[in-house]
């Protein structure tokens, strides 16, 4: 069945919707659990706020995640001890840990199926490469574990395992956390313009503005469009498999991944950049009948992540010049750990707070990394692409995606249903497939 483990077994209640137009002190745009995050923790301060998604609530993104909380992020502390230094790698590690912290604490009143389970980052090919990062999470105070073999049915090099991480049912958890806070669902943002919002439902006013939208839609401010591109990733849910006991996932960008929810195993990727061509769902019921034959699948689905420069999310002001406006992105496929963090660093900074974590995620950081020259050349080619199909993001090429349907950019990662219905943004309109 085309449709996520977490949509099948739990429902996400309705929001109203707005009737007219509305000023708030404190506006989050987007219904994601990032979003929603944010809406709860400025409840909890007791301020003004409101949040507005243009669909449902956990309608997107946050509904066909994987579900990992854990502050392992693939093999990341290695190449972020040489990028940005100790203390700055610190304050990484630190920051998603507490985010983990707040996950726990508050699955103690919400039934999210919260679990505590190790997270292994393995690798096939390379035993080096597990070993410098356990070096480099150790030279950082943090309790790294080196196995030689994991509850997987293939042998492995080596992996590097954080203790006490955990894995959730998202939609049971934005379900509850979500019910009683200030949200309006098919309420969808057209345009901003200072502090004025326009919508679909009526303009909004607001002293400060979360975009929380998955892709920044905004052009004009931060170069979000040269700083992002978007990901596929695929999963699929078998039972009558085996219990990993644990998350695992393949160091190599084109391995798998593995969990557990109940009796099923998830395995995810087979997936890359949207626009091109994948494995997809194909590569992992291959391996899946190779190595659990007696499995059956019950559910298939695919998320699409927005991938950063440098490994790091962008969480803070949107730009340099935009004081009252503010971004949580790029979350590198490790979202429900990282809007956690986004949410709790965006809480003090729109409260006029200091935050000790604010320098390293900070979205006005250098843009001068390599893929920032990988993603200039992908959009100049599709700009230059000869199609009359075409994103009225920015322009570029529309690419068929014949496993899902759907009309895919990839400059930008924007999607359109097989008549150009939009689907995932920074698109804000549909497309002319004429």
């Amino acid at each position: 069945m085309f449709q996520s483990l977490w949509h099948a077994t739990a429902k996400v209640q309705n929001h109203k919707t707005l009737q007219r137009n509305a000023k708030t002190d404190y506006l989050i745009i987007g219904g994601g659990i990032c979003g929603v995050l944010c809406a709860y923790f400025l409840q909890q301060e007791g301020v003004d706020y409101m949040l507005v998604e243009g669909n449902k609530v956990g309608g997107g993104n946050t509904g066909n995640t994987t579900a990992k909380i854990t502050s392992q992020h693939g093999l990341i502390y290695d190449h972020l001890l040489q990028s940005i230094g100790k203390e700055k790698t610190t304050l990484y590690l630190e920051a998603h840990q507490k985010a983990l912290e707040q996950y726990r604490e508050l699955a103690k009143t919400i039934d999210c199926d919260f679990e505590e389970k190790y997270a292994g980052v393995y690798s096939c090919e390379s035993q080096h490469a597990i070993e410098r990062e356990i070096d480099a999470l150790r030279s950082i105070g943090f309790p790294a574990e080196y196995a030689e073999q994991l509850p997987l049915p293939f042998s492995i090099k080596g992996a590097v395992l954080f203790p006490k991480q955990a894995q959730f049912h998202p939609l049971k958890f934005l379900s509850k956390i979500s019910e009683s806070l200030n949200i309006y669902e098919h309420t969808f943002v057209q345009k901003i313009d200072g502090h004025t919002v326009y919508t679909d439902r009526g303009i909004i006013t607001a002293g400060k503005i979360i975009v929380a939208t998955h892709f920044p839609f905004l052009n004009k401010r931060g170069s979000y469009f040269l700083k992002l591109y978007q990901s596929r990733s695929y999963a699929i849910a078998l039972n009558n498999a085996a219990d990993v006991n644990g998350i695992y996932i393949d160091a190599d960008k084109k391995g798998l991944s593995f969990r557990n929810y109940g009796n099923l195993l998830i395995l995810g990727d087979g997936g890359g950049r949207t626009g091109k061509q994948h494995e997809n769902w194909k590569m992992l019921r291959s391996f899946a009948a190779s190595a659990y034959p007696e499995a059956k699948e019950i559910y298939h689905w695919a998320a699409q992540d927005c991938i950063s420069l440098d490994g790091i999310s962008y969480i803070g002001n949107y730009s340099r010049n935009t004081p009252d406006l503010y971004v949580a992105s790029g979350f590198n496929k490790w979202g429900m750990t990282s809007s956690m963090a986004a949410a709790m660093i965006l809480r003090d900074l729109v409260l006029g707070r200091e935050n000790i974590y604010k320098e390293v995620f900070s979205p006005s950081r250098s843009i001068l990394k390599p893929q920032l020259f990988l993603n200039a050349i992908e959009t100049t080619g599709n700009l230059l692409f000869p199609s009359l199909k075409r994103c009225p993001h920015m322009g570029c090429a529309l690419k068929w995606n014949p496993q899902e349907h759907t009309w895919d950019c990839p400059c930008h990662g924007s999607r359109f249903k097989e008549d150009g219905k939009l689907i995932d943004n920074p698109a804000v309109k549909d497309a002319n497939l004429l």
